[in-house]
């Protein structure tokens, strides 16, 4: 591009400047008639003329710029032209692309109508190499595409500047983040962009208090100019007004779901922590929800939870309370606790050797799971997993729907009387962000549900497994 273009293009870009920003478009295609393509195209890239002021990160001391907005807010569109900016510049060389999958991130970061290949102009256009998952702009900067489903992929590489999309609905929020952070290690000032619809997850509301964050918020009606009419009354007719419209239009960091069966205050005002003066448990149960398939990319976790039962304290005789559950405390006055949260994606063999290991290693008293789904799978998976030793198994045959089954559960924590023994994130995520109403199926909430359902409704039915 000359000079001579270069200077009328930001002589235009200035007079554009005093037009409000409503009508800089209009004023932009009126004036262009007859201009050389290379200059309407100057200006057409200079996202400063065309953003909104939320859509610019400031000028302060941040490390993390937390951007929270609603649905079609243009949070893809921001940050893709925030990884721009900083490879224009010359202030980085090096980029991770984080996304809830592989696919995302190919087809929304990299690819999509807004992402970086849409953005960039002609003139510095990056090249895309999917088999290497890496951008590479022609002064020598890359980006390389990571997902959530694949965390461990972050160890080891290191970078001057990430942008993470959609961090609240990550498969690993907390692992993803902690060894993406460990590798934000480049430069003088390395730096991170998060655009995401807030979901209730611990990790997000942990970056909101932290003091290198500088966080915007934006609503989907501020982008109402370039959103198609009908989107806008859509949105505003079915959630306005409602919770979820808070989250997903105004983009406000809830506690949890609108119509979510947990709250927060429930667990966090029973917690204990490991090392606390717990009571006895006469009872202890490993709860197994597997996933049917595994894939490492794309397979559902396999939840796996230990959890046990008291009398509130009162003296127990051990073997009079394994056989009659019922026994002298009535059920109201049972507490629950859950000891550990040992979920993740894992192959068969994975999961029921974990499952066995906790089993002896909390000496519980049985482990449990659906047989609805797969039949047989967990009792016949166990048979196979390493041990030596006998094992009991009750599998359960869900006569209920999944709310029939989580409600009871529920109301045992509004009660009070359930316990987390210590901090389970990604199992609190899932209790505090899911609904009736939701069409998830989440793994270390549902494999909760079995523990807490298994331990009140334990009866002598099962099988013993030499494993």
């Amino acid at each position: 591009m000359t000079t001579m273009t270069t200077v009328s293009a930001n002589s235009i870009i200035e007079k554009l400047k005093t037009v409000p920003r409503s009508l800089r478009q209009a004023a932009f295609e009126g004036a262009s008639n007859g201009l050389p393509p290379e200059l309407v195209s100057r200006v057409k890239f200079h996202w400063p003329l065309w953003a909104r002021k939320n859509q610019m990160p400031s000028d302060e001391a941040w490390r993390i710029w937390l951007l929270l907005a609603g649905r079609g807010f243009g949070k893809t569109r921001t940050g893709a032209e925030w990884v721009r900016a900083r490879v224009e510049s010359g202030a980085s060389r090096r980029i991770a692309l984080v996304a809830r999958t592989p696919h995302e991130v190919r087809d929304i970061m990299i690819q999509g109508d807004s992402g970086i290949l849409s953005v960039c102009p002609p003139w510095n256009m990056p090249t895309w190499e999917s088999s290497k998952r890496r951008l590479t702009w022609p002064n020598g900067a890359m980006a390389f595409a990571f997902s959530s489903y694949e965390p461990d992929q972050l160890r080891g590489p290191q970078f001057d500047a990430a942008w993470c999309d959609e961090l609240a609905s990550w498969q690993y929020p907390r692992l993803t983040w902690d060894n993406l952070a460990f590798g934000l290690r480049l430069g003088t000032n390395p730096k991170c962009v998060v655009t995401t619809t807030p979901k209730p997850i611990e990790l997000l509301r942990e970056l909101a208090t932290r003091a290198d964050v500088e966080i915007t918020e934006g609503s989907s009606y501020d982008n109402s100019q370039n959103l198609p009419p009908g989107f806008i009354q859509a949105i505003a007719g079915r959630y306005e007004g409602t919770n979820t419209g808070q989250q997903e239009i105004y983009a406000q960091l809830l506690k949890e779901a609108d119509g979510a069966l947990w709250k927060r205050e429930w667990i966090d005002d029973h917690r204990m922590q490991t090392g606390s003066d717990l009571q006895d448990m006469y009872m202890k149960a490993v709860a197994i929800d597997p996933a049917v398939t595994f894939d490492p990319n794309r397979s559902d976790e396999t939840g796996i939870i230990v959890a046990g039962i008291s009398d509130d304290g009162r003296a127990l005789d051990h073997d009079k309370r394994y056989w009659a559950p019922n026994g002298l405390t009535p059920d109201h006055e049972k507490h629950y606790w859950v000891l550990e949260d040992a979920s993740g994606v894992m192959t068969p063999d994975a999961w029921a050797k974990r499952a066995v290991e906790l089993f002896h290693k909390h000496e519980a008293d049985f482990i449990t799971g659906e047989t609805n789904q797969g039949g047989a799978l967990i009792e016949t998976v166990l048979r196979h997993a390493p041990g030596g030793q006998l094992i009991r198994f009750e599998g359960v045959h869900a006569t209920q729907g999944k709310r029939a089954r989580a409600e009871p559960v529920s109301a045992i924590y509004e009660q009070g009387r359930a316990h987390h023994v210590g901090e389970f994130d990604q199992l609190e995520d899932q209790m505090c962000g899911w609904t009736p109403q939701s069409s998830d199926s989440p793994d270390r909430m549902d494999a909760l549900v079995w523990a807490i359902n298994g331990l009140t409704e334990h009866s002598r039915k099962g099988v013993w497994l030499w494993v």
